[in-house]
């Protein structure tokens, strides 16, 4: 029981911080177009997310795949950031998104057995 409170507060913290990237995706329209195609994922993530915190058990998929992609993310990020591609800076979100990958796999619904 526990475990799936610890889960559902996950789901909404994470929700609502992909969500908040709203303010940064419109200010970065203009001046970095990339980056703002890359946060309308995470804000669509984040609703989705909030959305799933009603029913984890239910959205095993879309847990997995904000915890897998949120780890590769982070590698890739990492190693971007060690080689000098991007700023050493960027070591900070890759630290966040490996917690939040961890956390969501560590808390992942156990699959539900089919009921006949």
């Amino acid at each position: 029981m526990l475990r799936k409170r610890v889960l559902k507060l996950v789901l909404v913290l994470v929700g609502v911080i992909f969500t908040a990237l709203v303010y940064p995706m419109i200010m970065f329209v203009k001046q970095a177009p990339a980056l703002a195609m890359s946060f309308s994922v995470y804000v669509t993530l984040g609703i989705f997310l909030l959305i799933a915190a009603r029913n984890p058990a239910a959205n095993r998929s879309l847990i997995a795949f904000t915890a897998w992609s949120s780890l590769a993310h982070a590698a890739l990020m990492s190693t971007q950031a060690m080689r000098n591609i991007v700023a050493r800076g960027e070591l900070i979100g890759s630290a966040v998104l490996i917690v939040i990958g961890v956390a969501l796999i560590a808390l992942s619904p156990a699959k539900e057995p089919v009921g006949s």
